[in-house]
């Protein structure tokens, strides 16, 4: 609800909030209900996605029924409906893989609809890494996570003191991380939630780092490591194929 409406939803929050999909005797349609605020999706005729928003009591987004309102119930009303916010909270619902589309908007630099440039979050960067790693760790908690708190945990798995991983580098991450839409700010609130597609890619990147490239590194170094035997022959199969293939494309040993 907290996606896709701008508001703060908490226990004590009057009124109903519901999602319905009807499709037993009549044409699928999804019904989101927000207090006295209804949203309906279906396709028209079977062909058309279409989408309906009915504000019943202009009280529940904090104005009055005066026609001043007006436009701002209908700015309102665009947010809601699934061509901004809603159809994104779909689009990530629904995509449960990571397309390669989605690992470039993390990855390099992005402006956003608003202007906002968002700087790249690298795989392999350190604080980058121990950022994701952190936000793993709060994909579970109900209460979302402050400032400070991630700043805790990632100078902590960036073996770093607070004092060199400051509140405004803090400041600085998190803007990246809500403008690549890895995390959202509750409205009139300073705690942070991570959001589904934000999970992903942050346990994508902290599982590459300890199961693939750690023990790949450190086997093209020869390094003594603590590594499962099998995958220790298949990355040394790797190396000897390779190697084969180098020699039948070059016989004289002269690679370009």
């Amino acid at each position: 609800m907290q996606l896709i409406f701008p508001r703060k939803i908490i226990r004590t929050t009057p009124g109903s909030f519901r999602t319905r999909v009807l499709r037993k005797g009549v044409a699928p349609s999804l019904h989101i209900s927000y207090k006295q605020f209804d949203l309906k999706q279906y396709f028209k005729e079977g062909r058309a996605l279409r989408t309906e928003g009915t504000f019943h009591n202009a009280g529940d987004f904090g104005v009055n029924k005066g026609l001043e309102n007006m436009a701002y119930l209908k700015q309102l009303g665009r947010q809601i409906n699934p061509d901004s916010s809603g159809l994104e909270v779909e689009r990530v619902s629904h995509n449960c893989g990571l397309s390669a589309a989605s690992i470039q908007r993390v990855v390099l630099p992005t402006v956003g609809k608003d202007g906002q440039r968002a700087p790249g979050l690298k795989f392999g960067d350190p604080r980058v890494m121990a950022l994701m790693l952190a936000l793993t760790m709060f994909g579970v908690v109900i209460d979302g996570f402050r400032n400070r708190e991630l700043r805790t945990r990632v100078a902590a798995l960036g073996e770093l003191i607070l004092a060199q991983y400051s509140a405004r580098q803090m400041s600085y991450d998190l803007a990246r991380l809500r403008r690549k839409g890895l995390i959202f700010r509750a409205q009139g609130s300073h705690r942070y939630y991570p959001t589904p597609y934000g999970c992903k890619l942050a346990r994508l990147y902290a599982r590459l780092e300890m199961r693939v490239f750690r023990p790949a590194l450190s086997a093209m170094q020869e390094r003594v490591v603590e590594m499962p035997t099998p995958l220790q022959s298949a990355l040394q199969g790797v190396d000897r194929h390779f190697d084969q293939l180098i020699q039948t494309t070059f016989p004289t040993g002269k690679a370009a």
